[in-house]
Formats: C-alpha cells, structure tokens, sequence
C-alpha cells in the first residue's frame, strides 16, 4: 500500500548516523591540523595536502563502492554489510588518532579512518532512498541534513570544551557516536529487498550506468550532474575563503570571519527540513533553481556593496554574538544552500530506478567531490591573478551559479515519483 506519511522515528534514526559521521568530520578538520603542525611539526604545505586526501580517497572509492552496494545481495541487505564494516573501523580509527605518540602511526590511523569512512558513506546515504518513498525524500532528506548539521555545530561547541579537558575526548565521542549509529542501524533498520521488484534486470554496473547517462537523449541526468559541480565550486569559495575575506578584505578578526560562517550553518540547519517541505510542495527543481539564484544574489552584494556598510554592526544574539550586514546576507546564504543542497539528491535517485540508487548516490558524491577538489584551486589561483584581492571570490560565485541554473533549466526528471510502495512501518 502507499505510504502516506514518512516514518519520522526511522528516518531521524538514520539521521543519527549523519549526527556521528559530522561530529567526526566537524573534529577532524578542527583538531587534525593541529596535531600535525603543533606535535608532529608539519609544513603547511604538507598539511593542505594532507587535508585533502579524504576527497581525493572519496573521488575514487564511494562512486565503485555505491554501484558495488546495488549489486551485493545478502541476508541483511545491500547496504548494511558496509555499514557494520567500515563504521567500527573508522572509529578504532578516529580514536587512535589522539594518542598516536608518532607521526608514521598518527597517518596509519589518518589513512585507515580516510578508507573506511569513503567505504561506508555512499550505502549509509543509499539506505535513506530505500527505505523511503520517492515523495517523501526531499523532506528525509532535509531530517537527516538537520541531524548531521547539529552534529557539526556539536563538534564545535561542545568539542572545544572536552577537548580543554583532555585532547581524546572529542575524538573518543565521535567514535562511539559512530558505533552507536551503526548498532542502532543493524537492530532497527530492514532494508527491503529491491531487486525482488526487479528479477529480470542486470546487476547495476557503474560503467554501464554512465555510458547510459552520457548516451541518454533526455540529458537530465548530466545536466543535474554537471549544475552539482557547478554550485559546489561556488560555494567552496565561501567554504574555504570566507575567512580570508572578512580578515583580509573586511578588515575584521580572524574569529570574527569564524563567527560569521557559523551564522550561515545556522540557518542552514533551521532551514533543513522547511526545505524539503518546500521541494516537495511546489517541486526540487524549482526549488533548486530559487536556492541557486539566491546564493548568487548573496554573493554578488557581498562583492558590491562597500566595506564600512557590510561590517555595519545590526544586533547581537546569544551564542552567534554581534551580526553585522555582511551577517545577514550570509544567514540567507545559508538558506540558499540549504533550499539547493537538501533537494539535489533526492532528485539525482529519483532518475533512476530503485535498484541502481547507490551507483546514482556515488555519481552524486563524485561530482560533488570533484567540485571540492578544483573549487579551492580555481578560487586560489583567481585570488592571485587579482593581487590577492580576496573579494574576487564573490564575483566567480555567481558565475558558477549562473552555469548551474542553465544546467537546471534543462532538467526534466527528479521529481518525486508517483509510486506504490509497502508502508514504512511494515519496512
């Protein structure tokens, strides 16, 4: 029968697992650095490097690994075995990191976390398409974004202070979130049998998979692809160079650039499940395309407008403290985003059939990764063509948005299905 509401109780379940995986990204960016350059002494170059090795490691691992989880059959499904693989790994992992006495054992444990987080990311992101209906994805989706949103906001706040108890704290509470996660994944979580629906179609193969997007007359599948690449380039230049900016380029203090970006993630996570809501209201696509134009529209003041009108001091509030101008175009940015970034994957697996949604999630997180890689790089060399001028980023952003919504115009799938599916509390 139709499902005809979503299943709340098992979607913020899986949400705890984003909740555990976002602590340990949000610790790991924040404390890793400081371990290499103040205990191991490592350049700065090397720790860029460094820093980058998870993308590079997701590039390459969670495409293959999504398309490997649609054609795995086993007694407690395709996504689970990954699961209760790679997250008690990554813990063990996460946890040796602080009390690594030496730097060879300190990148064993950098690299086997790396690994085994890029093996279980696309099947834990899989699992919430197959065990939701396609109308309800866009508002699951905004559920679990919301969880792992709080987990990063956690990370921060929370891991500061235990970390001023005792460096292993925060890194010993992601890895037992993470257990947990994956605990509570294995007893609650039923993964339907998919291919049952599907006994005469072919094992999902990724290299198959692309040549049909590539070779599909309809286009939609590249399209969103390609406008996914584009919207991420734009906003790693806020992503990795806010900062800068609002040091460099604002004359404020290097917490203050911190503060700020912590005002965006705010209302990126308040807004979460409104976003869904939204795309499942008046449709992803339009929706998508009022994030994108609006995350332009951000940027570009922030490059317009003058100095002393975007540091203008507006109000303060508790914990994100004093909010200037330049505050509140960043709280819509985080709006923006999240109307673009809770509807895109939804979207990216409603193009498919339910039995290739992990080889599409790993599409997604190639492209996206992609993005992540080049995005700093051609922000970086942009900045010092202009003089290290850092207010250029605001100008290349909405060019990359605007290539994203001529790719959104073209798309022509992703909505939500019109579907039969068991209900969620038979699942």
């Amino acid at each position: 029968m139709n499902a005809k509401r979503l299943n709340y109780p098992k979607t913020f379940l899986l949400g705890f697992g984003f909740f555990g995986v976002s602590v340990i990204w949000g610790t790991y960016n924040a404390f890793v650095p400081l371990f290499l350059a103040n205990r191991f002494g490592v350049g700065p170059a090397m720790i860029g490097f460094l820093m980058t090795l998870d993308n590079i490691a997701a590039l390459f691992i969670q495409p293959p690994v999504g398309a490997w989880s649609d054609r795995l059959r086993t007694r407690i499904g395709r996504r689970l075995p990954f699961i209760l693989v790679g997250a008690p790994i990554a813990a063990v992992a996460f946890g040796v990191l602080p009390i690594a006495a030496t730097l060879p054992v300190f990148l064993a444990g950098k690299i086997a976390l790396i690994l085994s987080m890029a093996v279980w990311r696309t099947p834990v992101v899989a699992l919430m398409p197959d065990i939701t209906p396609s109308k309800f994805r866009s508002q699951a989706n905004g559920v679990i974004n919301f969880m792992g949103g709080v987990g990063a906001i956690i990370s921060f706040l929370l891991g500061a202070r235990l970390y001023d108890m005792n460096p292993n704290f925060p890194f010993w509470l992601g890895s037992v979130l993470v257990v947990l996660a994956a605990v509570l994944l294995f007893i609650f979580i039923r993964e339907p049998k998919i291919h049952e629906n599907y006994p005469d179609a072919d094992r999902p193969n990724l290299l198959t998979s692309v040549k049909n997007i590539l070779q599909d007359d309809d286009k939609s599948a590249i399209r969103i692809f390609l406008a996914i690449m584009f919207w991420f380039v734009a906003y790693n230049a806020i992503e990795a160079f806010f900062t800068l900016f609002a040091n460099r380029h604002l004359g404020m203090a290097e917490s203050d650039g911190v503060r700020l970006l912590g005002q965006l993630s705010l209302l990126f996570v308040l807004f979460a499940l409104p976003s869904g809501f939204i795309g499942g209201k008046i449709g992803r696509r339009v929706t998508i395309s009022i994030g994108i134009v609006l995350m332009g529209l951000c940027m570009l003041l922030m490059a317009l407008l003058g100095v002393p009108f975007l540091t203008t001091h507006l109000f303060t509030l508790p914990i994100l403290g004093e909010v200037p101008v330049v505050g509140i175009i960043l709280m819509f940015a985080g709006i923006a985003w999240a109307l673009i970034n809770i509807n895109s994957l939804p979207m990216v697996v409603d193009m498919t059939d339910d039995i290739q949604i992990g080889t599409y999630t790993g599409l997604y997180y190639l492209f996206s990764t992609l993005a992540a890689i080049i995005g700093p790089n051609i922000n970086g060399w942009l900045i010092a063509l202009a003089g290290n001028d850092y207010s250029v980023i605001m100008y290349i952003g909405p060019v990359f948005m605007a290539l994203a919504l001529v790719m959104m115009v073209g798309v022509r799938k992703g909505e939500a299905k019109v579907e039969t599916l068991p209900n969620m509390s038979e699942i």
